[in-house]
């Protein structure tokens, strides 16, 4: 009995942790593929841009969906998402790339560090973070909110205060996704656990990208 426990015990670990591997490689996978439609799109116009942010959210709903399903069609949604991602942020890095391109490696440094701190604190911790991930979601609705109103009412300091309460909120986020990873059992939970860590890395990077803009203005 106690072998088999054990045996127990042993699968369990190596499940987890391919499945943090084959979920690490996809971020990796998602992030080039991100980076090559950056490229791609450096000198799309706005309208382009806008379909290209429209057609990643749809790539995202589609993959939700067919996740379970099928593994592999959820790899190639995942591709395709990524590339159009970069394709939608391709005119402000490529901006900031021209103007000072310091602030990408600072940015791209900062959440390299946010990441790897609040990944392993969720990753590691024993405690159920579920209502922090629940809290930290409803405050994504509100920040969003927030956004809004910064587009049509002036507020001093307000997108460094954004970047900041973004930072707050994907910290709880990136925590409670981390915690998932550790959690999930099923290998073919892979492809949408990549996707929502990969948007946790991404927003942190816009938000450290604001910060870092504005102490230079």
């Amino acid at each position: 009995m106690y072998s088999g426990v054990a045996y127990q015990g042993s699968s369990t670990r190596d499940r987890t942790a391919t499945l943090f591997g084959q979920t690490m490689g996809l971020v990796a996978m998602t992030a080039a593929f991100f980076a090559a439609g950056a490229y791609a799109g450096r000198h799309l116009s706005e309208g382009a841009v806008i379909v290209a942010w429209i057609a990643a959210f749809v790539a995202l709903l589609i993959m939700n969906f067919v996740a379970r399903r099928s593994s592999p069609a959820a790899v190639v949604l995942l591709v395709i998402f990524g590339v159009l991602m970069g394709v939608a942020s391709a005119p402000t890095l490529y901006w900031y790339a021209s103007t000072n391109p310091q602030i990408l490696w600072q940015a791209g440094g900062a959440t390299a560090l946010f990441i790897g701190v609040f990944g392993s604190i969720g990753y590691l911790t024993r405690r159920d973070l579920s209502a922090v991930y629940r809290i930290a979601f409803f405050a994504l609705i509100a920040l969003l909110i927030f956004g809004i109103v910064l587009i049509f009412v002036r507020i001093p300091h307000g997108s460094l205060i954004y970047a900041i309460l973004g930072l707050v909120v994907f910290a709880g986020l990136t925590m409670g996704d981390f915690q998932r990873l550790r959690r999930s059992r099923g290998l073919d939970s892979a492809p949408l656990l990549a996707a929502s860590i990969f948007l946790d890395v991404l927003n942190v990077f816009w938000f450290f990208l604001r910060i870092f803009s504005g102490s230079r203005n």
